[in-house]
């Protein structure tokens, strides 16, 4: 995280497109000029767009949405117009999970825009951009890594404490670990009217959880380019969703859960504890969207059975594609959409800055803001965490076969093992006809 709070320090510059400087009414001029975008949407990413009829007011340029979706089905639409050949738009969202999926279709943003503001950014977020040398996509505001929220209250109710005491042997406070978040979990739970946890139970969602837990319970997701995850922790992972499942402390349809449904369902009061990340701590603590607002408590993200955390993160951000017809104003588009104001504005409801001065500034935000205060200090330290997916184009191609084992052993279709051996067969598969084993 230290690496988060450190940087190069500067101010706003000329942006140089194509070897051009614009003129000083940044963002330039770009009159008659359409740039078709693909972003993803959802409640965290929307307020974010609201600046896009500033840029085209300030340009002459206009922006027209062909789709909003959510990352999942939004890369299985690009990967149609790739297969289609009918990649003709210019902006699209992008995330640091997905992008090593596309090595061909975005433009090298490093060459479109001056390396001072480049610099701007967190080193290890445009690192983590950056693909075969290409800086191929710009980070938004939105550096993911988990945390653990949960309900205050529940941990200040006498008759809990007690009960919690008397049938467990220990004081009731929020879990350090994953086997103590289960056992509260399942100490909390009062289906079908409250919940002790929830998960995300499908797509790259459940996959990258469980990756995580892996990791965290000591075993390794691949090993040497093979798949390892059929292994005694990859188990071990596996079986904390299946036994939450099983005990009802998690709502019966969270197999199709993804985030929103996430954040909704904490937001409504009938969830204890939440992993989950940072871009929903303004959403949970406002009361004109949530029943838990101002008793919503924030930690790092518990440990494993090996003692360590979990920490899958990545971040959002936006690409341009090679094929765009009008590349300066697409970049403009995207610096724009990333630069400090826009930043302030994400990180003003919970998402963490991926600029080193926006880091700073929220910070200095927070101090007259207790609960601001909370959140940043839980993610400070959930990010000395952090670890990303393998870097491997095969990883979202992996996440969707190795998901569906995954709901077959949570939905009691297979053992955990059997369910692993098999993911990890398909696994395999994949890897060996793109050439990798």
């Amino acid at each position: 995280m230290t690496r988060l709070l450190l940087g190069i320090s500067t101010g706003l510059v000329g942006l140089l497109l194509s070897g051009t400087a614009f003129s000083a009414d940044l963002p330039g001029k770009f009159p008659d000029v359409t740039i078709d975008a693909k972003l993803i949407g959802g409640q965290q990413y929307e307020k974010l767009y609201e600046r896009i009829p500033e840029w085209e007011k300030l340009t002459g340029a206009k922006v027209n949405i062909l789709s909003k979706k959510n990352h999942f089905d939004l890369d299985k639409e690009i990967k149609s117009d790739i297969a289609s050949n009918s990649i003709t738009w210019c902006v699209g969202s992008n995330h640091t999970s997905f992008a090593p999926q596309y090595p061909g279709i975005y433009t090298d943003l490093a060459k479109l825009l001056p390396k001072e503001e480049i610099d701007a950014f967190v080193p290890a977020n445009v690192a983590a951009g950056t693909l075969d040398g290409k800086l191929v996509m710009l980070p938004r505001a939105q550096f993911d890594v988990s945390a653990l929220y949960y309900q205050k209250s529940l941990y200040q109710d006498e008759a809990k404490k007690k009960a919690y005491k008397d049938k467990y042997g220990e004081e009731l406070a929020p879990p350090d670990t994953f086997d103590e978040m289960a056992q509260q979990a399942e100490f909390f739970a009062s289906p079908p009217d409250f919940y002790g946890t929830q998960f995300a139970g499908k797509e790259e969602a459940i996959n990258g959880r469980f990756y995580e837990m892996v990791i965290a319970d000591g075993g390794e997701y691949l090993k040497d380019g093979k798949p390892a995850f059929n292994s005694e922790a990859g188990v071990k992972a596996l079986n904390w969703f299946v036994n939450l499942y099983k005990a009802k402390a998690v709502p019966a349809g969270t197999t199709n859960y993804l985030w929103d449904d996430l954040g909704q369902g904490f937001a409504s009061g009938t969830v204890a504890i939440n992993l989950d990340w940072p871009g929903w701590a303004g959403f949970f603590n406002d009361p004109k969207s949530s029943k838990v607002a101002g008793n919503v408590g924030v930690k790092v993200q518990p440990k494993g059975s090996s003692g360590k955390r979990s920490g899958w993160s990545g971040a959002h951000g936006f690409s341009v594609t090679e094929n765009c017809a009008n590349k300066d104003a697409a970049a403009s588009l995207v610096w724009w959409l990333t630069n400090e104001d826009s930043q302030k504005l994400e990180a003003a409801a919970g998402p963490l800055p991926t600029r080193t001065k926006v880091w700073e500034w929220d910070i200095d935000q927070a101090k007259s803001d207790p609960y601001k205060t909370q959140v940043l200090q839980a993610f400070q330290e959930a990010a000395k965490n952090a670890f990303p997916v393998p870097q491997t184009p095969e990883w979202i191609e992996i996440s969707n076969a190795v998901y569906p084992e995954l709901q077959a052993a949570i939905l009691g279709d297979k053992t955990s093992k059997q369910a692993l051996d098999d993911a990890a067969a398909k696994a395999t598969q994949i890897l060996q006809d793109a050439g990798k084993l």
